[in-house]
């Protein structure tokens, strides 16, 4: 069974920072394409910032600049260095993992609860 278990959100005043964590378990870490996205009340769930098996890396044009993706395969971990917050990250963040063929599940977390304030 695979389990995605975030960490790190909480409330931050604008301009900080804060280090998101997921780790992962029940499949193959290094197999998997990773990400990190984001839902805010009443709004769509929306991508921030991915990164393939092979470490290729995208950001939303929201976030790049300010955010950070990395991935440790030892430790089957993604993590999001968040920098220079904004009111308008205010968001549950979700983990998510995929392998990369086409019928592959979308695996998700169960959320961390960002909370930027003015």
């Amino acid at each position: 069974q695979v389990q995605l278990v975030e960490s790190g959100g909480g409330l931050v005043q604008a301009g900080g920072s804060l280090r998101l964590s997921c780790v992962v378990s029940g499949t193959v870490f290094s197999l998997n394409d990773m990400g990190w996205y984001r839902q805010a009340p009443g709004k769509q769930r929306e991508v921030v910032s991915t990164i393939t098996s092979d470490g290729s890396i995208n950001y939303a044009d929201s976030v790049k600049g300010r955010f950070t993706i990395s991935r440790d395969n030892a430790k089957a971990t993604v993590y999001l260095q968040m920098n220079s917050l904004k009111p308008e990250d205010t968001a549950v963040y979700y983990c998510n993992a995929k392998l990369p063929w086409v019928r592959a599940p979308n695996y998700w977390g169960q959320g961390t609860q960002v909370t930027v304030s003015s």
